[in-house]
Order: structure tokens, then sequence, then C-alpha cells
């Protein structure tokens, strides 16, 4: 995003899950629909990497496998694995990660969205970082960190 050297110039690159078939069922709001995995992770897929013009499903930064998600207990866990381990970009993806699910979830749910674990060097670091709500809305307070944020939830439309 910035053209500076990549840290990671060629990325493991995946396919693609479809897309969730939709029925009847979900555009009915007499229907009660659980939030699943599945629904997250859709969620998520399409969220940019800040380095490369990949979402974090082909980067597989992001897996449906590692989304602990309860609708009952409006709960949301969410492990994403950067692409190396001293990715400098972790921070920035897992915010990207919060801030979407918090325009997007109902607000009874709690969410957490950490690094895999042993999957980077900084993982306690980052995943403090990603668990303080103050540090994360004093982060998108900062005009520069949330233009950032928008080019990987939304693109650069």
């Amino acid at each position: 995003m910035n053209g500076a050297p990549l840290q990671n110039a060629a990325p493991a690159l995946t396919g693609v899950k479809g897309r969730r078939e939709a029925s009847a069922s979900d555009w009915n709001d007499e229907v009660y629909d659980e939030v699943d995995a599945r629904e997250v992770f859709d969620l998520l897929r399409s969220i940019r990497d800040p380095e490369h013009p990949y979402s974090l499903e082909e980067l597989s930064v992001v897996q449906e496998e590692l989304i602990t998600c309860s609708d009952e207990e409006n709960y949301v866990d969410v492990q994403f694995t950067p692409t190396i381990p001293h990715c400098s970009m972790a921070t920035l993806i897992g915010l990207s990660m919060r801030v979407k699910l918090f325009r997007c979830l109902p607000s009874r749910f709690k969410v957490d969205v950490r690094i895999t674990p042993g999957s980077h060097v900084s993982e306690d670091a980052i995943n403090k970082q990603l668990g303080d709500k103050e540090r994360v809305a004093a982060a998108m307070e900062n005009p520069q960190l949330l233009s950032l944020v928008e080019q990987c939830i939304y693109g650069n439309n």
C-alpha cells in the first residue's frame, strides 16, 4: 500500500471457497438466523492484505476452521495466521478484521481477534494490542490508520 519493499514478495496463494447458497429463509425476517463460523468467515474473507493485491482468504490468513462462534453465548473468536512469522502488517490485518466485525455483527457479540498460536514472533504483543478496546478505539481516531483499515476492508474504491 505504501510502496515500501515487500516483506513477503512471493506469498503462497490458496483457492477460495464458494459462496454460501442463499435460501428463501435467508430473506425471511421471521426466521431466526444464528451467526455461525461460516458467516463470520464470509465477512472476513474479502478483506485485502495491506501489502498484496490478494484477499486474506487467498493468502490463508483467515480460515473458517480457525473461527469459533457461539450465537447463544454471544461470542466470536477469530484466529488469523500471518503469511510470515515476522509480518509487520499483522496488527493492521487484525485491526481491519476487528473493525469489520464490529461494523457487521450485532453489538451483543464479544469479539476476540488474535494470532494463531506459534505463527508470529510478536504474537503476545499483537494479541494484547488487538484485545485492548481502548487501544483499538484510539487507533480508529487516527485518520491515517483509519484510511489504511478502510482500504483493507473496502479496497481502493
